[in-house]
């Protein structure tokens, strides 16, 4: 039986089901199925505008962004998708704050549901820096759907370990 590591936290009868889809062999399938393209924000500048809508909608009175970019140094399969990032710099007799956003470069490929939903978690963490109950909340106001994009992006990521031979098992 397959051992999902990016599903511990879940219900046993949840993992059950995905197993089932993983020795089934339609766990892509059920994907492609239900999120069939791509979106089309793959440079830096699409995704810092992409970002900074978001971030206007939503998070007015938060600090302004510096810079956002995909980065093809995370470590998707191992480690974060996003991060955020505040670099403090002392200039004269003031403290400068540059604020960073960076995204997994897979995101370039990945639906557009799992990029709104990465840069939805790093824009929350702007306002709140745990991931506790504000901060999902916060999450759930920008994008209603976050907890079942969050659980559909963890099967995304098993699908991707399983055709890079890495398997979930």
């Amino acid at each position: 039986m397959p051992i999902l590591k990016h599903f511990a936290a879940y219900p046993d009868e949840l993992k059950l089901q995905v197993r089932q889809l993983v020795l089934q062999g339609r766990l892509g399938e059920v994907l492609r199925h239900k999120y069939p393209a791509a979106h089309a924000v793959t440079t830096d500048s699409a995704l810092y505008d992409y970002v900074l809508e978001l971030k206007n909608r939503f998070l007015r009175k938060t600090p302004p962004l510096s810079r956002v970019a995909y980065d093809s140094k995370l470590r998707v399969l191992r480690n974060a998708l996003g991060t955020h990032s505040t670099i403090s710099r002392v200039q004269g007799n003031r403290l400068k704050a540059k604020r960073e956003i960076r995204v997994a470069s897979l995101f370039k490929e990945a639906p557009a549901e799992f990029l709104k939903m990465i840069v939805v978690h790093e824009l929350a963490h702007l306002k709140e820096g745990e991931h506790d109950k504000a901060f999902y909340q916060l999450c759930v106001m920008m994008a209603p759907d976050y907890h079942q994009l969050e659980f559909d992006l963890r099967l995304y990521l098993t699908q991707l370990e399983l055709q890079q031979g890495q398997g979930a098992t």
